[in-house]
């Protein structure tokens, strides 16, 4: 299942329960397009659809194309629901259209089953973009969960209750027994019965319940039955966290929500209560992350007084022993299920703390970004990847407030995180970031080398996308900023590179190779002074390979990959790699040109590229070819379109490697006949759908 709901619910849970509604659901999947599970927050509608969906019961076999999974739950608004769900579908756009066609034109011939889930806060948007999809594409099947349904006409409404009187005891008593394991008391009839009337004053609710367990490393379960019993009314508020204003919200009044609502409300007013009033400050604080935190970034962004760096650990710790944080499924962070942070943010901004606390925010994921372009060039990059794309929906985050409270500092985190966003697919995220930026920064405001790193960003965002005529607009641009007095050394070789690889998409090889010696000699130094310097070379090797000077491309290919494999680098090494296969294919070694493609998928994997992955799969089935597997040359062909229709056009790269494609796949088409060949082609594209669908590293 493609997707990610990490923390969303507590994968290592037992479900329990719910049999008749798990019947239900299933059932529906075979006969419905469109199914949305409703009901009230905490009662479980997440983890019934996982349920469901989990085999060997579930109907993966019905979905050929795939599960595919969306979790919307971090979204503030509609801005990024279609970059979402192309994520989830494993959709990395490489096209100028928008990613609402993108995703119409991807799902329009598959049979897939997509989950939309969390939808309540983008109803609006939601049932646009489910309209549209269910338009386009005949044989797909969305299942949503959300609090209130689409109200469109083929909808199917499954409404989830609460759990069943003896379901809700034994959600309670496993939840309990699994706090202390091997030391939980027994339950004797005395503690059965107050089990059950806490279940009961609950409703039910499968997240009140779990709630209410948590609170059994302090208290009794007679303790919890007799405050509930004074409880269940009005949502208790508790006094406010020390050091903090008077005037926080609102509890209203018994007759305001359903029932089944006011009772998870009162089970997390409750579990607010209990919390000292330093837990309460940092749960308000935690609220702040739309997505999953680690410990680092929670002492960063909730120190202050009257909490220090020093006290954060332990505190999340203990919200974590009361279920009000909870760790992610590899247990490297942490993360609240949304109606926990909807309290959180509702007392965040109701005693004034909101814009304190996005500032911070902001100021983090800058600094994360920051020290992740710090560590490109050498053996942290792999993990610099992986901790900008984790980062990716609160970066976003992070720039929506940097854009309407402080542009320049919005231009320097998009111009930084441009690079990242680019090479792992997520161009249209980064181009609308970077073309809004540049637009809301005063020039007066920003130095030179900051606008030129942004609009740089732009322009390699623009490369990829195919729109090459404006990237080279903007290269020019670039080339003029860098030029300017101040601006530095590393611009006139970010210029360099962007306009090298300009000319190099467009069948120019003499042109790039003139460009970045110009550069390199302008600018003295060794190829990995910088990662702009590196990059520059990276040009020069092309321009050679793309002139036919394969030695001295050889050569200097080589050396980039001694000097990537001795610092853990993988974006230089992998297209090193790539140019030595193509130059080892053109010089007639195919074996060794295979053994550079496998390299070059490798880095590829580390940093997912799916647009990466696609140019060396096309360089391995070609060296494949030559060397007479025809049918290892179809399987990495089929395996390699798989990829490019994720990106979402045809490009193979620099013009030399497409007129070689096309020689080879004849190749192996002759050597196997159509009929083996389409066997072999089809296999590889059924592999490359499974290695798209792994976890990418974002």
């Amino acid at each position: 299942m493609r997707g990610h709901a990490e923390g969303k619910e507590d994968a290592a849970a037992s479900f329990v329960g719910r049999d008749a509604e798990l019947a239900a659901l299933r059932a529906a999947l075979t006969r419905r397009r469109l199914i949305t599970v409703t009901g009230p927050g905490g009662v479980g509608k997440t983890r019934l659809a996982r349920e469901a969906l989990a085999a060997p019961a579930g109907p993966a076999g019905a979905f050929p194309d795939g599960i595919h999974w969306a979790d919307l739950s971090p979204l503030p608004g509609d801005r990024l629901l279609a970059d979402t769900v192309a994520h989830a579908l494993g959709l990395d756009d490489h096209t100028p259209r928008t990613l609402a066609e993108a995703v119409r034109a991807w799902t329009g011939p598959r049979r897939l089953l997509l989950v939309l889930d969390s939808c309540e806060h983008l109803v609006a948007a939601v049932r646009v973009l489910v309209r549209d999809l269910l338009d386009a594409a005949p044989q797909l099947v969305v299942l949503l969960t959300s609090r209130e349904p689409l109200a469109l006409a083929a909808e199917h409404v499954l409404e989830l209750g609460p759990a069943r009187a003896d379901d809700a005891l034994a959600l309670f008593t496993a939840r309990a027994d699994a706090l202390r394991p091997g030391q939980a008391p027994p339950w004797t009839p005395e503690r059965l019965a107050a089990a059950r009337a806490v279940c009961a004053r609950l409703e039910g609710v499968p997240l009140a319940l779990e709630l209410a367990a948590a609170q059994l490393t302090d208290h009794t379960v007679e303790e919890l039955a007799d405050r509930l019993a004074l409880r269940i009314g009005p949502l208790p508020t508790g006094p406010l966290p020390a050091g903090l204003s008077s005037g926080g919200p609102s509890s209203g009044g018994p007759g305001e929500r359903p029932p089944r609502h006011r009772a998870l409300r009162t089970a997390i007013g409750w579990s607010h209560e209990w919390c000292t009033p330093r837990e309460r400050l940092l749960w308000l604080r935690l609220s702040v992350f739309g997505g999953t935190f680690d410990g680092a970034a929670a002492r960063a962004v909730c120190s202050a007084p009257p909490l220090d760096e020093a006290q954060v650990t332990p505190l999340l710790a203990s919200l974590v022993a009361k279920s009000v944080v909870r760790r992610t499924t590899d247990g490297t962070g942490h993360r609240m299920l949304d109606t926990i942070r909807e309290y959180g943010a509702m007392w965040r901004d109701g005693v004034g703390e909101g814009d304190a606390l996005r500032t911070r925010h902001a100021a983090h994921f800058l600094e994360l970004v920051r020290a992740a372009e710090a560590d490109w060039l050498g053996s942290g990059q792999r993990d610099a990847y992986r901790r900008v794309a984790a980062a990716y929906g609160d970066i976003c985050a992070a720039l929506d407030h940097l854009l309407a409270t402080d542009p320049t500092a919005a231009l320097e985190l998009g111009g930084r995180v441009g690079f990242f966003w680019a090479c792992c697919g997520c161009l249209h995220v980064a181009r609308s970031y970077l073309e809004r930026a540049l637009a809301a920064a005063r020039p007066a405001e920003v130095d030179t080398a900051g606008r030129m790193r942004a609009l740089w960003a732009l322009g390699v965002t623009l490369l990829l996308q195919g729109a090459h005529e404006e990237a080279h607009r903007i290269a020019v641009a670039c080339e003029s900023l860098a030029a300017r007095a101040g601006a530095g050394r590393e611009p006139a070789l970010d210029a360099a590179y962007l306009l090298g690889i300009s000319h190099l998409l467009a069948g120019r090889p003499l042109a790039a190779r003139i460009v970045a010696d110009n550069a390199l000699e302008a600018l003295p130094g060794t190829p990995f002074d910088s990662a702009p310097r590196l990059r520059c070379h990276l040009v020069r090797v092309f321009a050679l390979t793309g002139s036919g000077l394969f030695a001295d491309a050889r050569t200097e290919a080589e050396r980039l990959r001694a000097g990537c494999v001795a610092r853990q680098e993988y974006w230089t090494r992998a297209y090193a790699d790539y140019q030595l296969a193509l130059i080892s294919l053109f010089e007639g070694r195919p074996a060794e040109s295979a053994e550079h493609a496998r390299a070059m998928l490798e880095s590829k994997r580390e940093l997912g590229d799916s647009f990466g992955t696609a140019l060396g799969l096309d360089l391995l089935a070609a060296a494949r070819a030559a060397n007479g597997d025809g049918a290892g040359g179809a399987h990495a062909y089929g395996a390699g379109h798989a990829f490019w229709q994720a990106v979402g056009h045809p490009q193979r790269g620099t013009p030399e490697l497409r007129s070689m494609r096309a020689e080879f796949e004849r190749t192996a088409r002759a050597a196997l006949g159509d009929e083996a060949y389409q066997a072999a082609f089809a296999e590889g594209v059924r592999h490359g759908r499974e290695l798209r669908g792994r976890p990418h590293p974002c």
